[in-house]
């Protein structure tokens, strides 16, 4: 096991992102083998304003994603099987995986019940390779466990991260210091976190097409088109993350946005776009495994003349009435157009207990 986390600042880190692949439905293939080979889904009735949780890779072909409407996935795959949640049998499983984490070093930083970052820096399995205590990792899950995991070595969270994503499913991709430099530099500039749809299309327009090609912006550059966010911008494309791994992680807010290509005209077109965002809420929620800690509903709106303004309120659960008011609030302080809108919810200290979501 590591050291105290202070303990590891003068060496090299070794930062292992561990993500378990299509967590919840890949549990219910392995106490359900019938279920393997077919398109299948972990979620809530289409009926009822269901949400897709997770969906193993055969309904991926079809187009079916975490966090899409239940109704919109059999639209894609009407042979598509629905099991409903069982939070308790995930959280679990999951307890298990991250005891397997926590046997190779105390630095665990958990993101979700399947998902989580290990800094192995002074960890002594294998000689100190991260890369031997990465594989023994996926084959301990796999053989203990019955899930698999993909995992993603690097020197930072950032690194680490994308390349867990690199050989999914069922895979492991290291990226070595001295390799940083040229792995990130030919990374699509959408890979770095923080950047969406609308943004890679402005880099794009602005001729950043990589993160090779960022790097040629000066860091006064990119606050002016950026803001804030130009500053990270600056590093991250670079290969730069200082951020340490952190074991208790108090998360206090959970929300969700979109950044709109052309603004929305008026409140009835807000109000529109309020359904698909709720969804995606609920669907981030149950993935923190939050949803009896929520103390408090908030809507973002961004204007057409950059302006922003947040209204909130008291409340326990994501209620689409609730935020149809706020975002009526919201937009009768300025009733212009808007270019961003925003949902979600406010979290306390409470225990977190059942899950009873996708409804």
């Amino acid at each position: 096991m590591s050291a105290p986390p202070d303990a590891s600042a003068a060496v090299q880190r070794k930062i292992i992102h561990c993500d378990c692949d299509c967590f919840y439905a890949s549990v219910e293939m392995r106490d359900d083998p019938s279920l393997r080979g077919r398109p299948m889904a972990v979620g809530g009735a289409p009926d009822r304003r269901g949400v897709i949780a997770t969906c193993n890779y055969e309904a991926r072909a079809y187009g079916v994603r975490s966090a899409m409407a239940s109704a919109q996935a059999l639209k894609r795959c009407p042979d598509l099987l629905i099991v409903r949640p069982a939070m308790d049998k995930y959280r679990e499983v999951s307890r298990r995986i991250f005891a397997i984490y926590r046997e190779y070093t105390a630095l665990v930083e958990p993101l979700s019940l399947d998902e989580a970052y290990l800094d192995v820096s002074l960890c002594s399995h294998h000689a100190g390779s991260a890369t031997r205590i990465a594989e023994e990792i996926r084959q301990r899950v796999r053989d203990e466990v019955g899930v698999t995991v993909s995992a993603g070595v690097g020197p930072s969270k950032f690194v680490a991260k994308i390349a867990s994503d690199w050989n999914k499913p069922d895979g492991l991709f290291v990226v070595r210091p001295a390799a940083v430099d040229a792995f990130v530099a030919a990374l699509p500039v959408e890979r770095i976190h923080g950047v969406g749809k609308v943004t890679a299309a402005k880099l794009r327009r602005l001729g950043a097409e990589t993160c090779g090609d960022l790097r040629q912006w000066s860091p006064d550059h990119l606050q002016r088109e950026f803001g804030v966010f130009g500053a990270r911008l600056y590093k991250l494309c670079r290969g730069v993350d200082e951020r340490a791994v952190t074991p208790e992680r108090e998360r206090k807010s959970i929300s969700v946005e979109e950044t709109y290509a052309d603004d929305l005209p008026d409140l009835q077109a807000c109000l529109a776009e309020l359904e698909p965002l709720i969804a995606m809420l609920e669907a981030r929620i149950a993935r923190a495994q939050a949803h009896d800690t929520i103390d408090k509903l908030t809507v973002k709106l961004r204007f057409s003349d950059f302006r922003q303004t947040t209204v909130e309120c008291r409340g326990h659960a994501p209620d689409r009435s609730v935020y149809a008011r706020l975002l009526a609030q919201g937009h009768a302080r300025r009733g212009l157009p808007v270019r961003l809108l925003g949902v979600g919810v406010g979290t306390s200290d409470r225990d977190t207990a059942q899950l009873a979501l996708f409804d």
